[in-house]
């Protein structure tokens, strides 16, 4: 069992920044797939980025370039850093933890990014 809380939401203008981060419990943090998902009004929920045991990441096309996963396994934290926002990055950010794919059945309650001017 993960237990997941995210934080670093907010309102930014365009072209801003932001650093999300989610804190996980337990001892096994290293060895899971964790991954920030996020879903905008109306639309479903997808995968942002996503980031392994062994620190191999995994992008959507529209975020790349411009966000980084990270991951640091000595305090259980994994982190999106977020540059050169665009308004159609305004969603819900959950973080995701998952044994062997990049999508699994523990989620955090999410955090609200709102970008506009």
């Amino acid at each position: 069992q993960v237990q997941l809380v995210e934080s670093g939401g907010g309102l930014v203008q365009p072209g801003g920044s932001l650093r999300l981060s989610c804190a996980a419990s337990g001892s096994t943090f290293s060895t899971y797939v964790m991954g920030w998902y996020r879903q905008a009004p109306g639309k479903q929920r997808e995968l942002v980025a996503g980031i392994n045991s062994g620190g191999g990441t995994n992008y959507a096309d529209s975020v790349k370039g411009r966000f980084t996963i990270s991951r640091d396994n000595r305090k259980n934290m994994v982190y999106l850093q977020m540059n050169s926002l665009k308004p159609e990055d305004t969603a819900v950010y959950y973080c995701n933890a998952a044994r062997n794919s990049w999508l699994g059945p523990y989620w955090g309650q999410g955090t609200q990014v709102t970008v506009s001017s």
